[in-house]
């Protein structure tokens, strides 16, 4: 249940952004150039690291664009600083956005080339929407990528959020939560992910809390009586193994009060090692049934070490490695008009060059259901496959419900089963090239030949 999913703080305040996007905006209203335009924010090429990416932010970006608004006192502050004319201020201060979206449902697999989102408005309304629809849905798309990737080298193991403390600022932490959770994690350790977006949440506790006490089995003792439900105990403040048979001793005294440790977390060390030594010591201490959960500077490569090397590890938390993406930490992702006023546009810079017009996705799978291709095309195309944006505002409204975040998250599960084998294997680089279609290669030359630059083709 998505009980707060809207942007946070000064999410929907519209000076959240680049001083060019006014700037254009005056420029426009100044010349008179008011027509409809299309922008589609798209990611050029992937990472690198990246098989495939996985759509995520569009509820907050869809609550931004409901919500944005100038403030009074934002405007003054604009006239005063940007150089900002009567008439522009009188129109950002009556801003709505009006306009259309059709966009990727989030959870969805994609790839490089492909529209994420289009926006159609005025020129000025949706150039003005530029910088925080990137800021957005680049953050989740890149979070929820990243967590997609963890997902599947933990071939079925619960993960867990455990990277609030190494986000990069306080609603970064937040939608990081949220969107591990679509692309397969178990939970959080974020309190707020949990009552804003329903996630579920989970906490077992610091060596702050051993080191307090004058004897680790004090610490274990007196955090099991307060909190007996789903009691984890961390094992590695001093000797890990020392600590393992510490709760072993401790079971028979707990079980009197109908405490059982559910699990130890093993947070340092030579994991795969450590686990079977504490399995062994828990087995023989009649604790078949407690669980180890590791942590500690985890990644995907690192999980896949411990999977290979058959250490018994029931769970996992992740912090640094989800919540930074660590190893590919930012999108090559653009926010480009592809139309203005009827007419294709397109941008012509060498290595940046982008496809022109509204476009559609049409996407084909083979007999076992995996993708086999991707088909970009015109949105007005009829094209084989299934079309993957999906009409999400019309006029400032929204078209129906967005689905919650238990729909996404089995939509998004299901994306990743599409996957043919090579693009889900994390150790090699393989990813789906999109096929330009013959319309959409015509509607290129088209806008080629509108001004003089000499054409360059993506």
């Amino acid at each position: 249940m998505n009980i707060h999913p809207g942007p946070l703080g000064d999410g929907d305040n519209l000076l959240l952004t680049d001083l060019y996007e006014v700037a254009m905006v005056d420029a426009y209203l100044d010349h008179g150039m008011n027509g409809t335009a299309s922008f589609e924010l798209f990611v050029r090429t992937l990472p690198n690291e990246r098989n495939f990416l996985i759509a995520a932010g569009l509820e907050q970006a869809v609550a931004f664009l409901e919500t944005a608004r100038f403030a009074p006192d934002d405007l003054a502050w604009l006239r005063d600083h940007a150089q900002l004319s009567n008439r522009t201020a009188d129109y950002l201060g009556d801003f709505r956005f009006s306009g259309d979206v059709d966009a990727l449902p989030e959870g969805t697999a994609f790839f490089a080339h492909e529209p994420i989102l289009r926006v159609t408005a005025s020129l000025p309304e949706a150039q003005m929407m530029e910088t925080r629809l990137i800021n957005l849905i680049h953050l989740q798309t890149v979070i929820a990528s990243k967590a997609a990737r963890l997902v599947l080298a933990a071939d079925g193991r619960p993960l867990f959020d455990f990277g609030l403390r190494r986000a990069h600022g306080a609603e970064a932490g937040l939608l990081a939560a949220r969107a591990a959770y679509i692309a397969g994690f178990a939970g959080t350790a974020t309190a707020l992910a949990g009552r804003r977006f329903g996630i579920p949440i989970v906490g077992t506790m610091a060596h702050s809390f051993v080191q307090a006490h004058r004897q680790e089995a004090d610490a274990f003792i007196n955090f099991a009586r307060s909190r007996p439900r789903n009691l984890t105990l961390l094992l590695d403040t001093y000797d890990t193994e020392a600590a393992a048979g510490t709760v072993v001793s401790l079971a028979g005294k707990l079980a009197v009060d109908g405490v059982h440790p559910s699990a130890v977390r093993l947070d340092s060390g030579d994991l795969a090692a450590l686990s079977r030594r504490v399995r062994a010591i828990l087995d023989a201490g009649g604790l078949s049934g407690t669980h180890i959960v590791a942590s500690g500077g985890l990644d995907e490569h690192a999980l896949g070490s411990l999977l290979t090397a058959n250490a018994p590890i029931d769970s996992f938390g992740i912090g640094t490695s989800l919540t930074t993406s660590s190893d590919a930490p930012a999108l090559d992702c653009a926010y480009k008009l592809v139309e203005y006023a009827g007419l294709p546009r397109r941008k012509r810079s060498p290595g940046k060059a982008t496809w022109p017009g509204r476009k559609q996705v049409f996407r084909s799978y083979d007999a076992d259901g995996r993708i086999r291709t991707d088909l970009l095309s015109v949105a007005e195309a009829q094209e084989p496959g299934r079309p993957l944006l999906i009409p999400v505002l019309r006029n400032g409204c929204r078209v129906g419900a967005l689905p919650d975040l238990t729909a996404i998250r089995l939509h998004a599960a299901a994306e990743l089963a599409s996957l043919p084998e090579p693009v889900r294997d994390l150790t090699h680089h393989a990813t789906i090239e999109t096929v330009i279609s013959p319309d959409l290669e015509a509607l290129a030359e088209q806008a080629d030949s509108i001004g003089q630059v000499r054409p360059h083709h993506p």
